[in-house]
């Protein structure tokens, strides 16, 4: 459904400490393996252990991984030594007043990375990514500017939204979750044929 939608990576959560994994690794693998050629699949997780993290890249056939734990640079060079074959996005999270911390860790790790993902911190539960929740845009446009790699925008990303979020921070890619979702918790194919549409034409205009 998703492809059909015009979706272009496909994300699959595993190793998740605030959240409950949508399906079990065999079957993620077993998706990934029937994906066409023209989607990519994107295993997104919250282990900082490299043997870790390139296990599950190699058990679903993931040739690249969001990681939004805390990797060390040193979890980042054994990923990149052990797996050079697999495209490494770190996240960022925006919490109020940390646009510095974020400089530097864009610095420090970029080359070690092939870009960095914006995601938005819930202070409420602790949360770093799939709250639902926007964070400061403003912020997300600094880091855009600053990066010498893509920076791919989320966080509380719906199709109401997308389009003006991509003008303010010009992106190289944005990431939906619990945006394009109906009140049942599943992806709903309207909303995310809307957010492709959306997200397409901001992306035209810049």
């Amino acid at each position: 459904m998703l492809i059909e939608c015009g979706v272009d990576h496909i994300g699959f959560p595993l190793g998740l400490p605030m959240h409950g994994e949508d399906i079990p690794e065999a079957e993620a693998a077993r998706i990934v393996r029937s994906l066409p050629s023209q989607a990519r699949a994107v295993l997104i997780t919250y282990l900082d252990n490299a043997d870790d993290i390139i296990s599950l890249c190699r058990s679903i056939r993931a040739h690249i991984v969001q990681l939004h734990g805390d990797a060390s640079p040193d979890t980042l060079l054994q990923i990149q030594v052990g797996a050079p074959d697999v495209d490494v996005i770190k996240s960022l999270i925006v919490r109020e007043g940390n646009l510095g911390d974020l400089k530097a860790a864009v610095r420090e790790s970029s080359h070690l990375v092939n870009g960095f993902i914006v995601d938005t911190y819930d202070p409420d539960t602790g949360a770093r990514g799939a709250t639902g929740k926007t964070h400061d845009w403003t912020t997300s446009r600094q880091l855009a500017e600053y990066s010498s790699h893509p920076i791919i925008l989320a966080g509380g990303l719906t199709p109401k939204n997308v389009r003006e979020a991509i003008l303010q921070v010009r992106p190289a890619g944005v990431d939906a979750h619990t945006g394009v979702e109906g009140v049942d918790g599943w992806k709903d194919p309207e909303l995310v044929k809307a957010f492709v549409s959306e997200a397409r034409k901001g992306f035209a205009m810049i």
